[in-house]
């Protein structure tokens, strides 16, 4: 074997967003547009000597080749040591989990999350950095920067390494160690959740559904719910990580997942439902005839977080992302504890889990975590449920009815406008920051409210004073209403604008309003505002969730 330099030059558009790079298969594909990727990643790195390095992915087409040249290429960059999962497999979590434990100086993740596999789908590479995070913007633009001048890349001239087969093996001088994908976070797992009495309640009779997408929960679900708990066989569904996911779009909402939201609404319903994504870092939580917003969830588990021994001794605070509801913050006024409002993107909860002044994090967009690593965690979300129905001996509905008698009801939805043309949708966010002035001006009421702020949201890191602006486009109502406009940095075909309506409620008489209909002032409102149909020719969004 030796290291051989390949020259090559730039590929345009290597700029890693919020989750890494992420693009068409086809992109990927190209010949040395991974190893050009890969080697501005480890010239951003820099020394690596007597370092460890973590590698996996979500199992979707191009993930097992994207390892074979990744561990190459980290033998030629000198890594003493690099962590792969069995099959090339490793959750977002895991990988994030396995950082930690072994002190890694980061990680390679292979997903593009929520977004379609297969030949004709979307791939991605993330780089996580040692506290098991995604690693920031200045070190993603450090990337892009190197992309951009980047010669030559190094690789070894190696075989393959059977990705199959659990032990020891070795490229030049750097040991390739094929690990079991599960044991560590299961492990983790079963020191944060009471397991006894989740299991006693899967004893008891208590039937779930678990629906992996075909995508990389599957393992870890089959391995924890009906291995380690002892939920019935078949509890876990399609739970074979598949290269295009089944034909399925491995995103947990109830459009996606809409064979168990029927299962769940019918007569025969399971007493849980639960759904992950992708990479199994997103979650969605199910009752007979109730899907509970991820914005709930985060409340109801902040809430209920002295049930579960890993959090009995107390939250230090609650971060949340900007679009997502406000149900969190009067948990954490109630709790006496922080909260903290985040630009979109889980890299901006890790400073606040490192400085220790969060526990828990959520966004809207089906993710939820806490400090146990420095990811969103779908299957911790589903096993934080399984411990408060355990401990409670209450249904879905009856905790969730339960928290808004208490707190109120934050009526929450977002409507997604997929595939819009970029420069439309650059130049519909530009106009409504023109009418910024106007409407925080203006003492009138729009649909019945009063606007109290009106700006584009501007984050200010508290930990290290970091500045983010331009984070979305928020108006608030004096009475807690809230509309948000948002481009999304997360797909691969031209811009998606998300747009979120909330309406908080305190009545529990008026708690069971359908969705849409308590929202219907606030979406005419949006809409009217942002001039979709004039400026992008839609006049109904692509999704509803």
């Amino acid at each position: 074997m030796s290291i051989q330099t390949i020259v090559t030059q730039p590929f345009a558009g290597q700029r890693p967003g919020t989750s890494g790079l992420r693009k068409k298969v086809a992109e990927f594909s190209r010949p040395g547009y991974i190893e050009n990727f890969v080697q501005a990643l480890f010239d951003t790195i820099g020394d690596a000597t007597g370092q460890t390095l973590v590698v996996g992915g979500d199992g979707r087409y191009l993930n097992r080749h994207a390892v074979q040249v990744i561990l190459r290429m980290a033998a030629a960059h000198g890594f003493a040591r690099v962590l792969v999962g069995q099959g090339g497999i490793l959750s977002t979590p895991a990988v994030s989990c396995v950082i930690r434990k072994y002190g890694a100086l980061g990680g390679i993740v292979l997903s593009a999350s929520h977004n379609p596999g297969g030949p004709d789908g979307d791939f991605g590479i993330k780089y996580n950095i040692a506290n098991g995070g995604p690693a920031p913007e200045k070190f993603t633009e450090a990337i892009y920067a190197n992309t951009q001048a980047i010669a030559a890349y190094r690789i070894a001239d190696a075989g393959e390494i059977d990705l199959d087969t659990l032990g020891a093996q070795r490229i030049e001088s750097t040991a390739i160690e094929v690990i079991d994908p599960v044991a560590d976070y299961a492990e983790l797992m079963g020191r944060l959740f009471d397991f006894d009495a989740i299991r006693a309640m899967f004893q008891s009779g208590f039937r779930m559904r678990f629906d992996a997408m075909s995508a990389v929960s599957g393992p870890y679900a089959k391995a924890i719910l009906e291995g380690a708990l002892g939920a019935p066989e078949g509890t876990v569904v399609n739970a074979v990580p598949l290269e295009d996911f089944g034909g399925h779009h491995p995103d947990p909402n109830p459009v996606n997942a809409a064979e168990l939201i029927t299962l769940m609404d019918s007569d025969d319903a399971p007493d849980f439902g639960a759904a992950s994504d992708g990479d199994a870092d997103r979650n969605l939580i199910v009752g007979r005839n109730i899907a509970v917003t991820p914005s709930d969830s985060l409340a109801i588990i902040a809430a209920n977080a002295h049930l579960v021994p890993g959090y009995r001794n107390g939250l230090k605070g609650i971060a949340r992302s900007m679009p997502t509801s406000c149900a969190a913050d009067r948990v954490a006024k109630a709790l006496g504890i922080p909260l903290y409002e985040t630009p979109t993107g889980w890299k901006y909860f890790g400073n606040l889990l490192d400085a220790g002044v969060a526990t828990l994090c959520g966004e809207e967009s089906y993710g939820t975590g806490s400090d146990h690593i420095r990811e969103k965690d779908g299957v911790w979300a589903v096993l934080f449920w399984l411990n408060i129905l355990a401990a409670t001996g209450k249904t879905v509905g009856q905790v969730v009815a339960g928290h808004w008698a208490e707190y109120g009801r934050n009526f929450y939805s977002r409507h997604d406008y997929e595939a819009v043309d970029a420069k439309a949708a650059v130049e519909l966010m530009d106009h409504l920051r023109s009418k910024l002035p106007g409407l925080r001006e203006s003492p009138v009421p729009i649909s019945g409210h009063v606007v109290e702020l009106a700006d584009d949201f501007e984050y200010t890191d508290p930990v290290d004073g970091g500045v983010s602006r331009s984070q979305g486009i928020r108006i608030v109502m004096r009475d807690g209403a809230r509309i948000v406009f948002r481009l999304s940095g997360t797909g691969t075909e031209g811009a998606t604008i998300r747009v979120y309506h909330e309406l908080y409620e305190p009545d529990p008489s008026r708690h069971n309003q359908p969705t849409q209909e308590a929202l219907a002032g606030l979406i005419i409102l949006a809409y009217d505002l942002a001039e979709f149909q004039a400026r992008t020719g839609r006049d109904k969004p692509t999704v509803i969730t």
